[in-house]
């Protein structure tokens, strides 16, 4: 069984929250008996005497008062899984032996019964107002506030918690004096009234199981469970935080590897990389945490319960969660039943329950009903299931109600010393003249309609919040998305990160925008973009930004509407001629335009151009670049006859090999025709074998030897991949007439309605009643008694009854008829394949043959391999443009080190991860 938990199990775990100091013990009933020792510290034995004193007091007090004060617990009805008291049985029977009245509200979810607390001198009673201190564990219903009382509970207010301002707002109208638990703090600083052991024990069991149940979703078959029990039996070894890579890597698989992490272990100074507590406390905002350098990384599970604040760092962010859950290279060879899994980091519990605290993208807390999230990291999404892709997550925000009775019995505990100076306290009376300890005067809150002098910086906090909230939505930065297809949801996902990005989404596609809007936060604007000049042109001036994902010959009329009103635009598509007669104009308007941003043409160029600068520092020269890519059906997917699948209009994919091509070969230029001759320059690749691929040139490529700076490169080509077949398959469409953008009237709306046959019989030149087997004698003839392309013909329907779409011309309508065919359906992926070649010629003489591979496979929940290629660099590319991170202007591509860099980094948190491999010759 323990050979299916790959290594260490690290245990986060805070005793007292003012210190981030993490206890890892792999075993809750180590943890859970560590801290029952401290229960016979002389720190404890020292509250039992401070208990003593006060009952002499209080006695002393009760004498001279006209009533006997009353206590009430109340009961807890906020949240149906809060079974906690703040008190028990015996606590209550202490404070009725020292002559005070306590109310207990009944309550049927509590764990320990109302008679228990009756029997131990308890009242039971529905109307606790006679009361002058209430107790709780959680938060009252604001309407359920008694004004003029001291109220002791958990009030989540301290930080400001914009969801308990509410709270606040009506204990200061009703002149509530509040205490809150958290900030019953010593001299040191320490809490002396928590919850904090039974958070730890119900967390690591919670986590255990959560383990269990993903493992078993990731495919293991016999996982452990979250039981004390089971854990105890585990085979734990304690290591040091700096031997975690090590037995990641090479430890005993038999064994949980755990590990202790103090403050010192990931915390360093900006400046110079070091920890000084001292300074620390002063200043923790000069320090960074190496947590997601130096521990995530090794770590299988971690179980957080720091206590955060603004100015202190992060554990983890989003972007280190991106990075941590990147698929990886294991060293360990998965089997049957124990399968490889797809990254080190399985799960996190974060006991501190602290949303968009220490752990940035815990932005909800989960609950004990349902225990357990994916956070995925790609998507930066939450969903309620332990299958799928990302992180687990347990962020319960009540983890000791789940040990009701314990829990309730450690906290009464702690809280009894102080119970008798509450009691005593006059809420109606002014907070100075109360003779409470340090302890319980610095833990109120507020007292007498206002806040205690130590936290009236809340009110400043929701100030500079609303003020930043104001701001934000002030300065907020408009984008204009054009066009639904499956390019846009990878870039919407990717804004809709920056809370501070207002994104309008223009389409004539209604279902689509709808889809879209269901998932996030957009304006969304019906409109036929190539039609509605003056709408477009006004939608635009309101920008600070259009991203054109519309068909590339949209794109010069959108950045026309640009140029007019002077906005930026980005798009992935090529910087065509008709955009290009736009260069001056976009100058003039003093805006940015960049182009050519996504895979081919995007992504290559980048991969490219980082080479060819490495190159030139230092000294080398380029003499060969060769650049192969292809979107493709992932293998299992590509049996069809074209070997291909189409994700969005197939016109472009078709046309394409229409185009004459143009490259450089040892010198020569080479030019390749396009249409029936364009097979003859199809190739065999003879890298990834398995995948048996075949290229072919595209477009002009020597242009490239002034775009990339490498006129001395004697071999210049890029072209496109495909599984072989591929290529035949279409020049026999080409030979029959179909791949052809001329206008076709038969297939115009007025015109009756026209099958495949008739029109195949159309451009073989027989009568449209010929019999089937007429026409296919006429096809073979045409095809020049090619069987290959005589059977893709017919498996695609192109001889027989179907309805030709109507279209313009029949290229337009086999594009339609294709998409229908041929498109992606449930379950099934792409993948996209770049190959980079460069032969780079060293000062020495050395000739270095270097290659970059990327292959990305699409998420079958999630985005395509071609959206993510496409659609990331892209929305990079428009947020760096929307941050001042791009300075230049005019008509550009990503040729420049300042666009290229930050994306090439940044798609790799994004999981797409490119390898090079070089080998040197003389």
């Amino acid at each position: 069984m323990l050979c299916l938990v790959p290594s260490e199990l690290v245990r986060f775990y805070s005793r007292f929250l003012r210190r981030p100091e993490v206890i890892c013990a792999p075993s809750c009933l180590l943890l859970s008996g560590a801290l029952t020792m401290s229960l016979q510290s002389p720190g404890f034995k020292m509250l039992r005497l401070q208990r003593t004193k006060l009952g002499g007091l209080g006695l002393r007090l009760f004498r001279g008062l006209h009533h006997k004060p009353v206590m009430a617990v109340r009961r807890e009805d906020v949240n149906a899984w809060e079974r906690r008291a703040p008190l028990a049985p015996r606590h209550i029977k202490g404070i009725t032996n020292l002559g005070y009245k306590v109310l207990i509200q009944p309550s049927n979810r509590r764990a320990i019964h109302d008679k228990e607390y009756v029997k131990a001198g308890g009242i039971l009673q529905e109307d606790i107002s006679e009361a002058c201190l209430i107790l709780g564990v959680k938060r009252p219903p604001e309407d359920k506030l008694i004004p003029k009382k001291t109220y002791a509970f958990f009030s989540h207010t301290i930080k400001a918690q914009e969801a308990n301002m509410g709270l606040l707002d009506e204990i200061l109208k009703q002149e509530i004096r509040l205490i809150d638990y958290e900030k019953m703090v010593d001299h040191r600083g320490i809490r002396v009234v928590a919850f904090g052991q039974w958070a730890g024990v119900a967390g690591m069991i919670n986590i255990l199981h959560g383990m269990g149940l993903r493992l078993l979703a990731l495919g293991h078959h016999t996982p452990f469970m979250g039981a004390q029990e089971i854990f105890n039996e585990l085979p734990c070894e304690y290591v040091e935080p700096h031997e975690l890579k090590e037995v990641s890597q090479t430890g005993d698989l038999r064994k949980v590897y755990g590990t202790v992490l103090s403050r010192h272990h990931h915390l360093v100074r900006k400046t110079d990389g070091i920890y000084d507590p001292v300074d620390y406390d002063k200043y923790p905002e000069h320090y960074i945490s190496r947590f997601n350098t130096d521990i995530a990384p090794y770590t299988s599970c971690f179980i957080n319960g720091i206590y955060w604040e603004t100015n202190t760092p992060r554990l983890l962010t989003r972007q280190d969660a991106e990075s941590l859950l990147a698929p990886g290279k294991s060293p360990i060879v998965g089997v049957e039943g124990c399968p490889t899994l797809p990254h080190k980091l399985v799960a996190i519990c974060d006991i501190s329950a602290d949303t968009g605290g220490s752990i940035e993208f815990m932005t909800e807390c989960t609950t004990i009903e349902h225990p357990f999230c994916m956070y995925d990291a790609d998507q930066h999404i939450i969903h309620d299931s332990v299958e799928g892709s990302g992180i687990l997550m347990c962020s319960i925000d009540n983890l000791p109600a789940q040990l009701p009775i314990e829990a309730t019995e450690y906290f009464g505990d702690m809280l009894y010393p102080y119970v008798e100076e509450m009691i005593l306290s006059d809420a109606t009376q002014p907070l100075e003249s109360q003779n409470f300890s340090p302890v319980v005067r610095d833990a109120v809150i507020a007292s007498n309609g206002a806040l205690a002098d130590k936290y009236k910086y809340i009110q400043k906090l929701r100030e500079s919040r609303e003020r930043a909230q104001s701001l934000s939505m002030a300065t907020k930065k408009k984008v204009l998305v054009l066009g639904t297809g499956y390019v846009s949801e990878p870039v919407l996902e990717y804004l809709s990160r920056d809370a501070n990005i207002e994104i309008t989404v223009g389409s004539d596609i209604k279902n689509q925008i709808e889809l879209l809007g269901k998932k996030y936060n957009i304006n969304p604007v019906i409109m036929e973009i190539g039609k509605q000049e003056e709408k477009l042109g006004s939608l635009v001036a309101k920008q600070d930004l259009v991203i054109s994902l519309l068909p590339y010959v949209l794109h010069p009329f959108v950045a026309k509407a640009c140029i007019t009103s002077r906005v930026n635009m980005v798009t992935a598509s090529y910087i065509t001629p008709a955009l290009k007669e736009l260069e001056k104009s976009v100058e003039d308007a003093g805006i940015t335009v960049i182009g050519e941003l996504g895979l081919d043409p995007g992504l290559d160029h980048m991969l490219a151009m980082e080479t060819i600068d490495k190159a030139k520092e230092v000294g080398a020269t380029i003499e060969s670049y060769i650049s192969y890519c292809g979107g493709l059906p992932a293998p299992e997917h590509s049996d069809n006859p074209l070997r291909y699948k189409f994700s969005w209009s197939p016109v472009g994919v078709l046309m394409n090999i229409m185009q004459p091509a143009t490259y450089l070969l040892n010198g020569k230029v080479v030019n390749v025709a396009g249409g029936v001759s364009f097979l003859d320059a199809v190739t065999p690749m003879d890298y990834y074998p398995g995948l048996n691929l075949e290229g072919y040139p595209n477009r002009d490529s020597t242009k490239y030897a002034e775009i990339y700076g490498i006129s001395s490169a004697h071999t210049l080509l890029r072209g496109t991949l495909r599984y072989k077949g591929y290529a035949k398959a279409l020049n026999g469409f080409v030979k029959l007439g179909l791949i052809n953008r001329d206008a076709f009237p038969a297939l115009q709306p007025e015109a009756k309605p026209l099958t495949w046959k008739e029109l195949l019989c159309d451009l073989v030149g027989i009568s449209r009643s010929s019999k089937h087997a007429v026409l296919k004698e006429a096809v073979s003839k045409k095809l020049g008694g090619d069987n290959t392309q005589m059977a893709a013909v017919e498996q695609l329907g192109l001889l027989g009854n179907e309805q030709v779409p109507r279209a313009e011309s029949v290229v337009d309508a086999l594009s339609k008829h294709l998409a229908m065919k041929l498109s992606y359906g449930p379950g099934e992926k792409d993948m996209i394949v770049m190959r980079d070649s460069f032969g780079i010629r060293h000062p020495s003489g050395h000739l270095e043959n270097k290659t970059i591979d990327l292959v990305v496979y699409g998420d079958v929940k999630g985005f395509s391999a071609m959206a993510k290629t496409v659609g990331l660099p892209t929305a990079m590319a428009a947020k760096m443009l929307l941050d001042g991170e791009i300075q230049a202007k005019g008509l550009i591509g990503p040729f420049s080190k300042e666009i290229y860099r930050p994306i090439l980094e940044r798609i790799k948190a994004e999981g797409i991860i490119y390898t090079t491999q070089s080998t040197i010759s003389s």
